[in-house]
């Protein structure tokens, strides 16, 4: 094992890939089911003074709007008082806490919020000998991923005033409260009752049709049937075997060209010489052999799932959208690109290499095997390390738990299988292609294709902190230069540093994938004016980015009302897509912006299905106010957008917008819920997985 320290030692060493293993240490906070949690306590402070204070701690990421919110922003903090009986409110309401106030450019205004902690407080005056006071306080949180629906704090007090003070009037009689085990029954009668459809339907341009009364009496009590486990199911299987199986493939595509890369592929017929002539017999040298490859894929495979221990599901799942991890990603992608292009080598200290290896020759047997695989590892590290980081970075930002350890898998199998094929048909060594300058070009490709992924990922971050540094058409000029820059080098007309001395004609497969590559980015240029670009639209910042955009094509609901709508579905036999939105919802305009223009998408959701749109922050106030008690809490719902919201949250056990539930006729959920991610290739396979099962059905 000494010939790898010999070639190693020709690099300079590099501390700064220590960064990779830096950067799985990182760890991020686990969503919290709420983020916002409110206390309430009353305080009389006189005789003729009362003041109710609302007290909340807030998530890190989280914020709570404050009062002065202009209108048409998103919902702000507002006082409601039901009733004061003895009382009366005085003044507005008050805030305390360290109110941040910037520019929003989603909703072209000012907004003030409020993080971590903020108290807000409403005084009442007292104007009788006992009071009895009641209201709630309605508030909105969002973070830069996700918004909750308006939500409420309730509360309730009484107490004594001044004895000279008249007798209190009496008040007014209360709505019944409603229990958990009435949910689908208020669901069913008592909201629909209590619901103004003709206000809700002139919402958002909608197109109301005739409804038949006897199909909406008929069949309310299935369309607001829980089905919190059957979603629950469903969604369960959006980790499947055949994502498992495109991360698994992922990581053995990534492992077969680190194999190709001049850290490895020279060491493979050194390697599998030295275990052959170890052992007189001929058997035995080719078990260990084996041995060696197994011991690889061991390796590799506890590094996977180390970074799935370290992570964790609900820890995965932050990081797709955390902006500052995305970062850091990205400045890895752009050392280790620059490392392939021969700027400068990543290696791991030479002393590392030298202590396994001495330790590799001290032991004898299975152990001594499993540490000279180590030493591989380590000395190889220049090539493989960067392949290594584009595959974790990929497969932890997916939000798969064990994404990690599965690509991992795949990547240790198809770097172990040369040495142990070699080692089981030695005379294939004679045959196989010697170290070349072929090596180099595999890696400057890789160079290129980690320097766009690299974008990819300080995409995400500038569009969480709103930078606009890298809207759609920069992020596509940027791709375009790099894939033709990739064409250029693959035909023979760029050169780099590393290339130097080589001055023969690039073989045939180089040309036509340079070829393909320049077809590429010919391919995305009229995405700078609008185009869709649906091979990059994963990728591509979304469309509400550009600057100049020629594609105004756009997709609007035909009813917002849930019990209407699921009528004329039923009348006409589509299924329905539920899209559970906010008139203040930034992530719901992005999706309608983004996928919703897609010329495919907006063909299947106007014809193939009947789209019903819920705003939970829908003013327009119900008939008479509805209490229910869901999972032991009680709530008053007195709005539409209240409904919306207890709808979403009952049936599906979801408090979040967006979010698009696909139903058959009787309100069963067919497929997957999808939420926000614009992602066009995503959005047309899970509304085809509801198209099938409603066939089927």
């Amino acid at each position: 094992m000494n010939q790898y320290h010999n070639s190693s030692k020709h690099h300079s060493v590099s501390r700064c890939l220590l960064l990779l293993l830096t950067l799985f240490l990182f760890t991020a906070a686990s969503a919290q089911e709420m983020p916002v949690k409110f206390t309430v306590q009353q305080k009389q402070v006189s005789p003729t003074e009362v003041d109710v204070v609302f007290t909340a701690k807030i998530d890190k990421g989280w914020h709570v709007y404050s009062t002065n919110i202009p209108e048409g922003g998103p919902q702000p903090a507002v006082m409601h008082t039901d009733k004061a009986e003895g009382a009366q409110p005085m003044g507005a309401l008050m805030k305390q806490g360290k109110e941040i106030s910037e520019d929003d450019p989603i909703f072209g205004m000012r907004l003030s919020y409020f993080e971590n902690a903020v108290t807000f407080t409403q005084k009442y005056k007292i104007t009788a000998k006992t009071y009895n006071i009641k209201g709630y306080l309605e508030y909105g949180a969002c973070n830069d991923e996700m918004c909750m629906p308006p939500s409420t704090v309730d509360f309730e007090y009484s107490g004594n005033g001044p004895e000279e003070a008249p007798a209190a009037e009496p008040a007014k009689e209360e709505p019944a409260a409603t229990t958990a085990a009435d949910a689908a029954t208020v669901g069913a009668a008592a909201l629909v009752s209590a619901t103004d459809t003709t206000k809700a339907d002139t919402l958002a341009g909608a197109m109301p049709a005739v409804v038949d009364s006897a199909l909406v009496a008929s069949s309310q009590d299935k369309w607001w049937q829980p089905a919190v486990d059957e979603l629950k199911a469903l969604n369960g299987g959006n980790i499947s075997d055949r994502s498992w199986l495109y991360i698994f493939l992922m990581g053995l595509l990534y492992g077969l060209l680190a194999v190709f890369t001049p850290c490895v592929w020279p060491i493979i017929p050194m390697t599998v010489s030295f275990f052959l002539k170890r052992s007189k017999d001929k058997k035995k040298g080719i078990r260990d052999a084996i041995t060696y490859g197994i011991s690889i894929i061991v390796i590799y495979l506890a590094l996977g799932l180390l970074v799935t221990a370290l992570f964790g599901a609900q820890t995965l799942n932050a990081l797709s959208t955390n902006a500052v991890f995305n970062l850091i990603f990205c400045a890895l992608l752009v050392v280790f690109a620059l490392s392939f292009f021969g700027w400068f080598e990543l290696t791991l200290p030479s002393s590392w290499t030298n202590k396994v290896d001495n330790k590799a020759s001290e032991t004898s047997g299975l152990l001594s095997i499993f540490l000279m695989a180590f030493t591989l590892t380590l000395v190889s590290f220049s090539c493989t390390g960067p392949i290594i980081g584009l595959l974790l970075v990929e497969t932890t930002t997916s939000g798969n738990w064990l994404g990690p350890a599965i690509g991992m898998l795949g990547f240790a199998i198809a770097l172990a299988l040369p040495f142990t094929l070699f080692a089981l048909f030695p005379t294939w060594l004679k045959q196989a292609p010697k170290s070349g300058s072929w090596m180099n070009t595999i890696k400057v490709v890789l160079g290129f294709i980690e320097l766009a992924f690299a974008l990819k990922f300080f995409s995400v971050a500038d569009l969480a902190y709103g930078w606009r540094l890298l809207d759609r058409e920069v992020f596509l000029s940027l791709w375009i230069a790099i894939f033709l820059l990739m064409g250029l080098y693959l035909i023979g007309k760029l050169k780099f540093q590393s290339d130097q001395g080589n001055d023969k004609a690039m073989p045939v497969p180089c040309i036509m994938l340079g070829l393909i590559s320049i077809a590429f980015s010919i391919y995305m240029l009229p995405g700078l004016w609008g185009a869709p670009c649906r091979a990059v639209s994963a990728f591509a910042p979304p469309l509400y980015t550009q600057d100049f955009n020629l594609n105004t094509k756009e997709v609007r609901a035909a009813y917002t009302n849930y019990e209407e709508g699921m009528a004329a579905a039923k009348a006409t036999g589509k299924p329905v897509m539920l899209d559970f939105t906010g008139f203040g919802c930034v992530n719901c305009r992005k999706m309608e912006i983004a996928v919703w223009t897609d010329p495919t998408v907006a063909d299947k959701l106007n014809k193939n299905y009947v789209l019903i749109s819920l705003f939970v922050d829908d003013k327009t106030p119900l008939d008479q106010p509805v209490e229910v008690e869901y999972n032991g809490k009680k709530r008053t719902l007195r709005t539409i957008g209240d409904k919306w919201s207890y709808l979403e949250e009952m049936k599906f056990g979801y408090l979040t917008q967006p979010l698009y539930v696909l139903v058959d006729n009787d309100g069963n959920p067919l497929a997957r819920s999808f939420s926000y991610k614009e992602d066009v290739d995503d959005y047309l396979k899970f509304l085809g997985e509801g198209l099938d099962k409603y066939k089927k059905r």
